[in-house]
């Protein structure tokens, strides 16, 4: 796994250039990172393009033994271009025009903004197109807008476009929507706007929210696939090219960037948002965070890396600690486990200027010394090259570990659905979704996150949490799945709607009554100030976000009982045995997600498969023979490597925010 970090000559004196270089290399960076946000130092007046600095640029990356990525400067137009047309930037939902000061002010859909983008982007792809030290390209960087949505006028024509080319005709539309509901009713495609809860007295069509959720992140991919199709006319077939995008935020969803070579992430865990594990998990963040990107842009087409990864202290959070010593070392170690191809982080330098003055880099604020964290980058860039004699091509995932390879089924239109339709304010789709993901971590599980085009029958189980939008055919596939012998687990709220988001015209939750074995009688949700309570076997729970009430069929198992409110003595969890395979149903959401880990466990110990059993903060992968232990816990643990084994680095007794790796 190569490392590499963001370095902005625009951004610094010319004198520094060389010196800084110069130190990236020395201190055993791979590649670096240029032009994401330069537009207009390449194009400072409109149709004339300066390469001349770059230029100089990527000759001293070279002369160093530095490779480049080169990026479209897309999220940052010049100045003079919005100043001669507005009509380029984004509207937010108050109606409110954004303006040039910052970055990601556009709108993807504004076909004047594309024109600009084309001469710019196709200037670049001519004049590096077959460098040879360009290693690859990024377009944009982070292509969203941080959790907002364009209503400009761009925007709403090319929603409506959109609608045209899905629905075809005004009717089919009328009908997915539900119209007659309210006298909503449409004649024409021209009439419909962009659902904007601040320009209605109640609610929008939750179908219309929903389609707009994906025009947006359709829009999005538009947006680089026309960027693709640029590059590729003129750059080399050996440059691949990528987008960083972060998979916290919804309004752009990674499952729906399909126009790419591979996608890579961005991520930062130490902002204030995350308290992480223990005490001191504010300083590490969840064991989950990097794990659950790791498995979900892996997975999307085999091959990925971390663009941007938090180098120290940021700026920008609810409030900024400082990590904890070894925690960044931890992250990309991390990165190396869940099988990254390479690691960058943003940035090189601290910015003495701008919006992110506070913002950690590689070297201080003197331009010479590295930060705290810029040491543990360091450190590992000397580790992973000790470590490289160790490699082997041809090693195995060890059986134990293979037999408990695990999909967890993502589908971002049930996160959009339920986001807009929560029913309740304890209602979090990634929060339930986190809870068994974290529970399989603790089982020592390789897990992928997949979408429903994966093929199902690698995986010995599958875990398909919250599934509220399916049809036929996806219930089809998960019965062929267990009946071939898989063992599938469902979780609260799966199969009330169809795929527009209306709800079926039958029993509910039907169409998954003979799949569970079961049916759902109803559900409910109490007031955080209540609790309900759940017993399986002689173990009690606590619950109160959401509870499928259920009832098992003949020969069906009931797993575990609601214990108060009226349906007391009612099912909760159920399970049965389908061909050769089982379907477990979970009908709770919890807090603690408790109910839920120990449901897995059993699942997986009736199909006779070993899980581990690690503390929440540990974690655990493998990778080309590597076995990497993590602890993002606030305790020292124990890891029960093999005596056997041959330690690499690190120690058996992981202290916090420390890693191990070992070879059997």
């Amino acid at each position: 796994m190569t490392i590499g970090s963001y370095y902005y000559p625009e951004q610094w004196p010319h004198q520094y250039w060389e010196r800084d270089i110069k130190k990236m290399a020395e201190v055993g960076f791979d590649f670096t990172h240029y032009g994401e946000f330069a537009w207009t130092f390449i194009e400072p007046e409109e149709g004339k393009f300066d390469f001349k600095w770059l230029d100089e640029a990527v000759a001293l990356a070279h002369q160093n033994g530095i490779k480049v990525i080169m990026c479209t400067s897309t999220p940052t137009p010049p100045a003079w271009l919005a100043q001669k047309h507005p009509e380029i930037l984004m509207v937010n939902d108050n109606g409110i025009t954004m303006q040039h000061g910052s970055r990601q002010q556009i709108s993807w859909s504004s076909p004047v903004y594309r024109q600009y983008v084309e001469r710019m982007v196709e200037a670049i792809a001519k004049h590096y197109g077959n460098d040879q030290r360009i290693w690859g390209w990024q377009l944009d960087n982070e292509p969203s807008h941080y959790g907002q949505y364009d209503y400009s006028p761009a925007a709403q024509e090319s929603f409506r476009k959109w609608l045209q080319a899905k629905y075809k005709n005004i009717d089919a539309l009328n009908a997915a929507w539900g119209t007659a509901f309210w006298s909503i009713r449409y004649s024409d495609f021209g009439q419909i706007r962009i659902p904007n809860q601040k320009e209605l007295i109640a609610q929008p069509s939750p179908h219309a929210v929903l389609d707009f959720k994906r025009f947006s992140a359709d829009e999005a991919n538009d947006f680089l696939g026309f960027q693709y199709k640029i590059l590729r006319k003129y750059i080399s077939p050996d440059q691949w090219i990528t987008t960083n995008l972060m998979p916290e935020h919804v309004d752009v969803d990674p499952t729906r960037i399909t126009s790419l070579d591979f996608l890579t992430y961005t991520k930062y865990l130490v902002a204030g948002y995350d308290k992480g594990v223990g005490s001191q998990g504010f300083r590490m963040g969840s064991p989950t965070s990097i794990a659950f990107a790791n498995d979900l842009f892996r997975s999307l087409n085999g091959i990925t890396g971390v663009m941007e990864l938090q180098p120290g202290q940021v700026n920008w959070g609810k409030f900024n600690p400082q990590p904890l010593p070894g925690a960044v070392r931890m992250w990309i170690w991390h990165a190396f486990a869940g099988g990254n191809k390479f690691v960058c982080n943003y940035r090189f330098k601290q910015p003495l200027t701008g919006g992110e003055q506070y913002h950690y880099g590689i070297i201080s604020t003197d331009g010479v010394t590295p930060s705290t964290s810029g040491l543990e980058y360091i450190n590992v860039i000397k580790e992973m090259k000790g470590l490289q004699k160790q490699y082997d091509p041809n090693a195995v995932m060890p059986t134990a570990y293979s037999r408990r390879l695990t999909a967890v089924l993502y589908n971002p239109d049930n996160r959009w659905e339920m986001d807009n339709q929560p029913q309740t304010n304890q209602w979090s789709f990634m929060q339930h979704l986190m809870r068994y993901y974290g529970a399989l971590k603790q089982f020592g599980a390789p897990v992928d996150v997949i979408t429903e085009d994966k093929d199902f029958s690698k995986y010995p189980v599958m875990v398909a949490p919250a599934y509220e939008l399916l049809d036929a055919k996806l219930v089809e596939r998960w019965k062929q799945y267990v009946q071939n012998g898989g063992h599938l687990v469902l979780s609260s709220r799966t199969g009330q709607k169809d795929r527009t988001g209306k709800l079926w015209e039958m029993k509910w939750a039907e169409p998954i009554y003979e799949l569970i074995g079961g049916k759902v009688s109803f559900y409910d949700l109490l007031p955080d100030s209540v609790t309900g309570t759940i017993k399986a076997g002689t173990q009690s729970y606590k619950w109160n976000n959401w509870g499928d009430v259920l009832e098992a069929n003949p020969g069906t198992e009931v797993w575990a009982t609601y214990t108060n409110q009226f349906y007391a003595g009612k099912a909760a969890v159920i399970s049965h045995k389908l061909g050769k395979g089982t379907v477990t149903y979970i009908g709770p959401d919890t807090d603690d997600g408790a109910l839920e880990r120990d449901v897995l466990r059993k699942v997986y110990q009736q199909a006779g498969i070993y899980t581990e059993n690690y503390p929440q903060g540990i974690v655990v992968e493998w990778r080309d023979g590597f076995w990497v232990g993590m602890n993002y816990s606030d305790h020292n643990y124990p890891l029960a490597i093999p005596a056997k084994a041959k330690v690499l680095l690190g120690n058996k007794v992981l202290k916090p925010a420390e890693v191990v790796v070992w070879k059997e």
